[in-house]
């Protein structure tokens, strides 16, 4: 569908739109450069392709029905594609696209602010002297809007005009351009979104944290265990159900980042800090519906195929762990 004078014009083109993303001439844009692949990158992919095949292997030997394995054939097909895609760009110094934008958004976005967040957690229940007022200071980013923060770290970064220039300055860093500097740009960006969702994950792992029986650690403490020994044999198990739903719901909204790259870089250096949600909208806003349309459907594919993977294997996969352990 394009628009034209007077309205619009409809007419069925079947895959095209897909198959321009893919094979096309918007394949530099979504998927990466691919000019042959480093030895590097075919190791990595021949592993990790072994691995896989063996996991279906065992699954097959062990509790075999068809619709599991077709939905482990999909997630498996799709986790050797986004390895193949890595392999091909960033092992092989190419340059990847929009997909591997998003993909580098959501998973070192989301294990940042889990770490943080569940060490601001971890500290925060236990009995320190201002806890409740901590509490407060770290929920705040959470308050405000995308675009605020989008803006705030632009400036904050700046490191000519903004407010910590000195500070640039004092590290050498004074006539660093971070804008022009692809993974530079990348790290701004996901520090920014970081910064917003880390009280997400804090304030929901710290009320679980607190519902956790006490008298547990206090068995425990009598016993002599010691605080790691705690952690992970008490603490870590009930916590981890709520942890996983946390994860899957940052997964969920990671996907669909676009406010800070779009005031923060405008998805540049060229694409480097462009997300597939920013890919459709500039192809919406240049009138392009059609790839607009086909970003987006394959943006939802890629995010549905991850998250139930993740429920599936890592949130079922503990509940029927405890079944079997019960």
């Amino acid at each position: 569908m394009r628009l034209r004078a007077g309205g619009y014009q409809v007419r069925f083109v079947g895959l095209k739109n897909f198959h321009k993303q893919f094979f096309g001439s918007e394949q530099f844009h979504f998927l990466g450069t691919f000019k042959g692949m480093s030895m590097l990158g075919w190791v990595v992919a021949a592993l990790v392709g072994i691995a896989l095949l063996w996991w279906l292997y065992r699954y097959c030997r062990s509790r075999f029905w068809w619709l599991g394995f077709v939905g482990r054939l999909i997630s498996a097909l799709l986790a050797f594609g986004i390895v193949l895609l890595f392999c091909a760009t960033l092992l092989s110094g190419h340059q990847f696209g929009t997909l591997g934008v998003t993909l580098f958004y959501v998973f070192a976005g989301c294990t940042l602010q889990f770490l943080i967040g569940l060490g601001l957690a971890l500290l925060c229940a236990q009995p320190i002297a201002g806890k409740t007022f901590f509490r407060v200071i770290f929920f705040i980013p959470l308050m405000i809007t995308p675009i605020g923060v989008g803006y705030a770290f632009r400036m904050l970064a700046d490191t000519t005009k903004g407010p910590f220039t000195n500070a640039w300055q004092w590290f050498g860093l004074g006539d660093f351009a971070w804008s022009t500097d692809p993974w530079a740009a990348r790290m701004f960006v996901v520090i920014g979104d970081s910064w917003q969702w880390i009280p997400f994950v804090f304030i929901i792992l710290l009320a679980a944290l607190e519902n956790i029986p006490k008298d547990h650690h206090e068995a425990a403490q009598m016993d002599g265990a010691g605080g790691w020994q705690i952690f992970k044999e008490i603490t870590w198990p009930q916590l981890l159900p709520v942890a996983a739903t946390v994860m899957l719901i940052r997964l969920i909204e990671a996907f669909k980042v676009v406010d800070l790259p779009n005031i923060m870089t405008a998805g540049g250096p060229g694409i480097a800090t462009e997300s597939m949600s920013l890919h459709s909208y500039f192809a919406w806003r240049s009138l392009d519906l059609g790839q607009s349309a086909a970003v987006a459907y394959l943006l939802l594919f890629v995010t549905v195929v991850v998250c139930v993977s993740f429920f599936n294997y890592v949130v079922l996969g503990r509940l029927r762990a405890q079944r079997v352990a019960t």
